[in-house]
Order: C-alpha cells, then structure tokens, then sequence
C-alpha cells in the first residue's frame, strides 16, 4: 500500500486537521517521508475530478470538501437547531397548526426568532389567520422527512 493512499485513509478516518508529527506518529515514520506522502497526495487530488481536496490549514492537513460544493452541502446536511427552537418545532407539531400568539403565550417571546429560524429552514409554515392578526404556524413536508415522521391524515 502507497504511503500516500495511507495518509488519505488516515484523514478520511480521523476527520480533522492533523499535523505532520500526528500523521508520522500514526504510521510511525519520520516527518520528511509523510511530507512528501502529502504531496504526493495532494498532487494526486489536484490532478483528479474530485469533489475533494487536501488542505493545509492552522491545525494541519485536512481532507475536505472543495468550496464549490458548499450549496450541496447546505441542502444535504441536515440543519443543526437549538434546544429552544428543537422545542418550539415540537410544540407546533404537537398542536399542528397553532396560532403564533398561543405558541408565544406558552414558549414565550423568544419563539419568534426561532419560529422565524424554522421559517427559513423549511421546517414549518406561516399562513396568515383570515379573521385576526396572528399567523398559523404548521409543519412541512420537510419536517415530516427530516425526522422521519408519518403524516397522520386527520379525518
């Protein structure tokens, strides 16, 4: 096996930066040889049609995802929310739909920023109410499919 092809293996594994002495430690061989097995790679991803990439960052050498990736990203990782908006997303699938001034008399007046967080996200929608001025907030598809819910037809 290629000295080069152990190094990938090692950040891919790792899934951080690493130093050179990290890298040399863990395949017990000297700085020198595991530079020039990061060129080696490093010349080997800049020569293939890869969606990654071998960068050199403050921490140390890090296998990642070429930045012109990021949108995808985006829209595949799933998106990282709070315990108080994670709350508020439940009190509205509890109560599906709920009106935005009962949802704030029970999470009080910080649920707007996170119901406007979950707005943004996909997570849920606003419908503005016909006969007041407050919205109903309900779930999405996308809720539904993030956290592998079925939908519960009401009859």
């Amino acid at each position: 096996m290629k000295l080069a092809t152990k190094i990938e293996a090692i950040l891919y594994i790792k899934g951080r930066p690493l130093s050179l002495e990290e890298i040399g430690t863990l395949l017990e061989c000297e700085r020198e040889i595991v530079e020039e097995g990061l060129i080696e790679l490093m010349n080997d991803y800049a020569h293939r049609d890869s969606a990654l990439e071998i960068v050199e960052t403050d921490n140390g050498y890090s296998l990642q995802l070429k930045s012109a990736y990021s949108t995808m990203l985006k829209d595949l990782i799933p998106a990282e929310l709070g315990k108080g908006a994670l709350r508020t997303l439940a009190a509205i699938a509890l109560k599906n739909p709920i009106l935005q001034t009962e949802l704030i008399e029970l999470r009080g007046s910080s649920a707007y920023q996170q119901v406007s967080e979950l707005v943004e996200l996909g997570f849920i929608r606003k419908r503005p109410q016909k006969d007041g001025r407050s919205y109903w907030l309900e779930v999405t598809d996308k809720f539904h499919q993030y956290f592998e819910i079925e939908q519960m037809m009401v009859s």
